[in-house]
């Protein structure tokens, strides 16, 4: 078991997407995606762009692996595939991928055009690898991204990549300090910072995305 740390730049709850139960990377990332082991950990960490450095964004104990034609085809997930005209958690679904007569087919999603046509940029970023992470035991702060503690930060990765972080730190990680925190989501992403929301933001946004 490791865990696998990068920081993340842009946060739209597509990359990685944690609605519908499930905590998923299904696009960038093709190493990590590529590498990545069921058991395995990915985290993510915030950036100067997101108004702050060496804060938690999400936490996910890989549980799954499916390619992008197995994802695409199970019921579990089809929630995932984007709806642009609807809430916003749909709009950034990540189910996006699959093949037809050996030819990739991209819906219209975060990562095509803006018209929906094919992003072929993107596509042959993301299909570099077919693995789709899959968690259903995940911690997502988005937007409510918590500080990890400064005994800790060694786990955090400077600049692009990522980086395997070395087995000392599980328990102290895992344990110690990530289990003090509730599983799921705890938090929008951070580029949904025009949503208005009412009442206690912690709970009302899960209603109304």
């Amino acid at each position: 078991m490791k865990i696998i740390s990068y920081v993340l730049r842009r946060d739209y709850g597509f990359a990685p997407n944690p609605f519908f139960g499930y905590c998923t990377l299904a696009t960038c990332k093709p190493d990590i995606r590529k590498s990545a082991m069921i058991g395995d950990w990915v985290i993510g960490t915030t950036s100067a762009s997101t108004g702050s450095i060496n804060n938690l964004v999400f936490a996910m104990k890989i549980t799954e692996k499916l390619t992008f034609d197995e994802y695409w085809h199970d019921e579990r997930f089809f929630n995932k595939r984007p709806v642009l005209n609807r809430s916003r958690k749909y709009q950034y679904g990540d189910n996006i991928y699959h093949q037809e007569d050996s030819e990739w087919i991209q819906i219209p999603s975060h990562h095509s055009e803006e018209d929906g046509s094919i992003n072929y940029r993107n596509v042959n970023t993301d299909t570099k690898n077919e693995n789709v992470l899959i968690s259903d035991h995940f911690y997502y702060f988005g937007k409510n991204s918590i500080p990890i503690p400064v005994d800790l930060l060694e786990i955090v990765k400077k600049g692009p990549g990522c980086k395997y972080v070395d087995n000392a730190l599980h328990n102290r990680f895992l344990v110690d300090f990530l289990q003090s925190y509730p599983l799921g989501i705890s938090g929008p992403p951070f580029a949904w910072k025009d949503l208005h929301l009412n009442k206690d933001p912690q709970l009302d946004f899960i209603f109304n995305f």
